[in-house]
């Protein structure tokens, strides 16, 4: 799944994928925001991405499908 992170006064948005559930990324997020800790969430190639919850500007938590790639039959 695509997460997109927009950090305030940052022009440029943290794009990653992830292996976990939409569910899990927005508890997680959720659970930074209101007790004003970090956000600590880990990638698809097992980095850790880590953001100042009251550095956040948005969040976006992508579909939840894998999109198929190459040019196979359809």
């Amino acid at each position: 799944m695509d997460i997109e992170l927009g950090i305030q006064n940052v022009a440029r948005p943290v794009n990653f994928s992830t292996d976990d559930s939409a569910d899990q990324v927005g508890a997680a997020i959720a659970r930074a925001v209101n007790d004003g800790e970090s956000i600590d969430l880990t990638d698809d190639k097992g980095r850790r991405i880590i953001v100042p919850a009251k550095a956040l500007g948005y969040a976006v938590i992508g579909s939840e499908t894998k999109h198929a790639v190459g040019f196979g039959a359809l």
